[in-house]
Protein backbone atom coordinates (compact mmCIF):
# COMPACT_ATOMS: atom_id res chain seq x y z
CA UNK A 1 0.00 0.00 0.00
CA UNK A 2 0.88 3.63 -0.97
CA UNK A 3 1.19 6.93 0.44
CA UNK A 4 -2.84 8.43 1.16
CA UNK A 5 -4.01 11.48 0.49
CA UNK A 6 -2.29 14.44 3.03
CA UNK A 7 -4.57 13.97 6.04
CA UNK A 8 -5.66 16.10 9.42
CA UNK A 9 -7.79 13.96 11.69
CA UNK A 10 -10.92 15.65 12.74
CA UNK A 11 -11.06 16.80 16.16
CA UNK A 12 -14.12 18.01 18.25
CA UNK A 13 -13.79 15.98 21.42
CA UNK A 14 -14.59 12.68 19.91
CA UNK A 15 -14.11 9.70 22.29
CA UNK A 16 -10.80 7.81 22.32
CA UNK A 17 -11.37 4.96 19.93
CA UNK A 18 -7.40 3.61 19.39
CA UNK A 19 -5.95 1.08 21.74
CA UNK A 20 -2.60 1.75 21.38
CA UNK A 21 -0.42 4.58 20.15
CA UNK A 22 3.21 3.61 18.95
CA UNK A 23 5.37 6.61 18.70
CA UNK A 24 8.06 5.15 16.53
CA UNK A 25 11.58 7.28 15.70
CA UNK A 26 13.16 7.03 11.91
CA UNK A 27 16.23 6.08 11.11
CA UNK A 28 19.55 7.30 11.13
CA UNK A 29 20.70 9.84 8.68
CA UNK A 30 23.88 11.38 7.78
CA UNK A 31 23.20 14.25 9.83
CA UNK A 32 22.30 12.36 12.79
CA UNK A 33 25.88 10.30 12.44
CA UNK A 34 27.46 13.71 11.90
CA UNK A 35 25.73 15.31 15.05
CA UNK A 36 24.12 17.98 12.81
CA UNK A 37 20.91 19.97 13.53
CA UNK A 38 18.62 18.83 11.58
CA UNK A 39 14.49 20.03 12.25
CA UNK A 40 12.75 20.30 9.12
CA UNK A 41 15.31 19.70 6.65
CA UNK A 42 14.23 16.77 4.64
CA UNK A 43 17.54 14.49 4.68
CA UNK A 44 17.06 11.07 3.43
CA UNK A 45 18.34 8.02 5.53
CA UNK A 46 21.01 6.95 5.19
CA UNK A 47 22.05 3.12 4.27
CA UNK A 48 22.81 2.29 8.25
CA UNK A 49 18.89 4.32 9.03
CA UNK A 50 17.28 1.83 5.85
CA UNK A 51 18.74 -1.02 7.40
CA UNK A 52 17.44 -0.20 11.20
CA UNK A 53 13.92 0.32 9.75
CA UNK A 54 14.06 -2.80 8.00
CA UNK A 55 14.79 -4.75 11.23
CA UNK A 56 12.67 -3.15 13.66
CA UNK A 57 9.61 -3.24 11.34
CA UNK A 58 8.39 -6.69 12.22
CA UNK A 59 8.80 -5.81 16.16
CA UNK A 60 6.43 -2.95 15.51
CA UNK A 61 4.04 -4.82 13.30
CA UNK A 62 4.10 -6.98 16.20
CA UNK A 63 2.17 -4.68 18.35
CA UNK A 64 -0.61 -5.71 16.28
CA UNK A 65 -0.46 -2.16 14.17
CA UNK A 66 -3.52 -1.65 11.31
CA UNK A 67 -2.70 2.29 10.72
CA UNK A 68 0.14 4.26 10.07
CA UNK A 69 0.63 7.58 10.16
CA UNK A 70 3.95 9.25 9.49
CA UNK A 71 5.81 13.12 9.43
CA UNK A 72 5.72 14.08 5.20
CA UNK A 73 9.70 14.55 5.92
CA UNK A 74 11.32 11.54 3.70
CA UNK A 75 13.18 10.03 6.59
CA UNK A 76 10.17 9.30 8.72
CA UNK A 77 8.08 8.49 6.00
CA UNK A 78 10.40 5.83 4.46
CA UNK A 79 10.88 4.50 7.70
CA UNK A 80 6.90 4.25 7.82
CA UNK A 81 7.30 2.55 4.25
CA UNK A 82 9.16 -0.28 6.15
CA UNK A 83 6.43 -1.07 8.66
CA UNK A 84 3.74 -0.65 6.23
CA UNK A 85 5.29 -3.47 4.07
CA UNK A 86 4.94 -5.67 7.25
CA UNK A 87 1.06 -4.70 7.99
CA UNK A 88 -0.29 -4.51 4.70
CA UNK A 89 -2.03 -0.60 5.15
CA UNK A 90 -1.69 2.35 3.87
CA UNK A 91 0.54 5.50 5.02
CA UNK A 92 -1.04 8.70 6.18
CA UNK A 93 0.52 12.06 6.73
CA UNK A 94 0.28 15.23 9.10
CA UNK A 95 2.97 18.17 8.82
CA UNK A 96 2.47 18.38 12.75
CA UNK A 97 4.68 15.61 12.84
CA UNK A 98 7.05 17.07 11.77
CA UNK A 99 10.42 17.28 13.82
CA UNK A 100 11.23 20.83 15.71
CA UNK A 101 12.20 23.62 13.40
CA UNK A 102 15.64 24.90 13.77
CA UNK A 103 16.12 27.90 11.79
CA UNK A 104 19.13 29.34 10.93
CA UNK A 105 20.91 26.26 13.01
CA UNK A 106 19.59 23.70 10.31
CA UNK A 107 22.67 21.82 9.42
CA UNK A 108 25.22 23.16 11.39
CA UNK A 109 27.10 21.53 14.35
CA UNK A 110 27.11 22.60 17.62
CA UNK A 111 30.31 24.06 17.48
CA UNK A 112 29.58 26.17 14.59
CA UNK A 113 26.77 28.14 16.95
CA UNK A 114 28.80 28.84 20.08
CA UNK A 115 29.98 32.64 18.61
CA UNK A 116 26.44 33.24 17.55
CA UNK A 117 24.10 31.93 19.14
CA UNK A 118 25.70 30.84 22.38
CA UNK A 119 23.87 33.06 24.58
CA UNK A 120 20.49 31.16 23.37
CA UNK A 121 22.33 28.09 23.93
CA UNK A 122 23.17 29.00 27.38
CA UNK A 123 19.46 30.03 28.41
CA UNK A 124 18.76 26.70 26.89
CA UNK A 125 20.88 24.83 29.31
CA UNK A 126 19.08 26.33 32.16
CA UNK A 127 16.21 25.64 31.06
CA UNK A 128 14.48 28.15 29.21
CA UNK A 129 12.12 27.38 26.27
CA UNK A 130 14.11 29.54 23.65
CA UNK A 131 13.04 29.56 19.46
CA UNK A 132 15.96 27.60 17.68
CA UNK A 133 17.87 29.60 14.80
CA UNK A 134 15.36 32.88 15.38
CA UNK A 135 12.81 31.40 13.11
CA UNK A 136 12.49 28.36 14.59
CA UNK A 137 10.32 26.82 17.17
CA UNK A 138 10.45 26.26 20.84
CA UNK A 139 9.70 23.16 22.65
CA UNK A 140 6.63 24.60 24.37
CA UNK A 141 5.17 24.86 20.89
CA UNK A 142 6.70 21.34 19.44
CA UNK A 143 4.66 19.95 22.35
CA UNK A 144 1.66 21.22 22.11
CA UNK A 145 1.25 20.64 17.86
CA UNK A 146 2.38 17.27 18.29
CA UNK A 147 0.49 16.63 21.39
CA UNK A 148 -2.84 17.74 19.65
CA UNK A 149 -2.30 15.54 16.80
CA UNK A 150 -1.81 12.32 18.61
CA UNK A 151 -4.73 13.16 20.52
CA UNK A 152 -6.64 13.38 17.08
CA UNK A 153 -5.24 10.48 15.75
CA UNK A 154 -6.29 8.35 18.91
CA UNK A 155 -9.95 9.63 18.63
CA UNK A 156 -10.22 9.31 14.94
CA UNK A 157 -9.11 5.81 14.74
CA UNK A 158 -10.88 2.73 14.53
CA UNK A 159 -12.15 1.13 17.32
CA UNK A 160 -9.58 -1.05 18.92
CA UNK A 161 -6.78 0.26 16.21
CA UNK A 162 -2.77 -0.03 16.99
CA UNK A 163 -1.61 2.90 15.50
CA UNK A 164 1.79 3.50 14.64
CA UNK A 165 2.80 7.56 14.12
CA UNK A 166 6.08 7.35 12.58
CA UNK A 167 8.21 10.87 13.13
CA UNK A 168 11.15 11.86 14.74
CA UNK A 169 13.07 12.16 17.56
CA UNK A 170 12.67 15.67 19.71
CA UNK A 171 8.84 15.69 18.73
CA UNK A 172 8.46 12.39 19.23
CA UNK A 173 9.36 12.67 22.58
CA UNK A 174 8.26 15.42 23.72
CA UNK A 175 4.86 15.00 22.00
CA UNK A 176 4.37 11.68 23.54
CA UNK A 177 4.99 13.22 27.12
CA UNK A 178 3.02 16.12 26.67
CA UNK A 179 -0.32 13.87 25.82
CA UNK A 180 -0.08 11.76 28.88
CA UNK A 181 0.58 14.86 31.31
CA UNK A 182 3.96 14.86 32.83
CA UNK A 183 5.03 17.65 34.54
CA UNK A 184 7.07 19.94 32.61
CA UNK A 185 9.64 19.74 35.83
CA UNK A 186 9.87 16.17 35.12
CA UNK A 187 10.24 15.62 31.01
CA UNK A 188 13.94 16.41 31.25
CA UNK A 189 14.16 13.13 33.17
CA UNK A 190 13.56 11.23 30.18
CA UNK A 191 16.40 10.40 27.86
CA UNK A 192 16.05 10.84 23.88
CA UNK A 193 14.93 8.60 21.79
CA UNK A 194 17.77 6.28 19.86
CA UNK A 195 17.25 6.27 15.91
CA UNK A 196 14.30 3.70 15.13
CA UNK A 197 13.37 3.56 18.94
CA UNK A 198 9.68 3.66 19.80
CA UNK A 199 7.29 4.81 22.76
CA UNK A 200 3.88 2.66 23.62
CA UNK A 201 1.31 4.78 24.20
CA UNK A 202 -2.02 2.68 25.60
CA UNK A 203 -5.72 4.13 26.35
CA UNK A 204 -6.29 4.03 29.71
CA UNK A 205 -9.97 4.02 31.51
CA UNK A 206 -9.27 6.45 33.56
CA UNK A 207 -10.97 9.94 32.56
CA UNK A 208 -8.41 12.30 34.03
CA UNK A 209 -5.50 10.74 32.40
CA UNK A 210 -6.96 8.77 29.11
CA UNK A 211 -2.68 7.67 27.71
CA UNK A 212 -0.66 6.40 30.10
CA UNK A 213 2.83 5.49 28.61
CA UNK A 214 3.57 1.49 28.78
CA UNK A 215 7.14 1.25 26.98
CA UNK A 216 9.48 4.20 26.38
CA UNK A 217 12.21 3.91 23.84
CA UNK A 218 11.78 0.16 22.83
CA UNK A 219 14.36 -1.23 20.31
CA UNK A 220 14.38 -4.26 17.83
CA UNK A 221 18.58 -4.80 19.32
Amino acid sequence: MGRLPEGRPRGGGALVTAHRLVVWRHGQTDWNLERRWQGEADIPLNATGLAQAAAAAPAVAALGVSEIWASPLQRAYATAEALAAQVGCGIRTDTRLREIGVGEWSGRVLAELQEEFGDVLERESRGEDVVRGRTGESVRQVEVRVAEALREIGEQASDGAVVAVVMHGLAGKVGALELVGVPAALKEAFGGLDNCGWIVIDHSRQLAHPWRITHYNQTAG
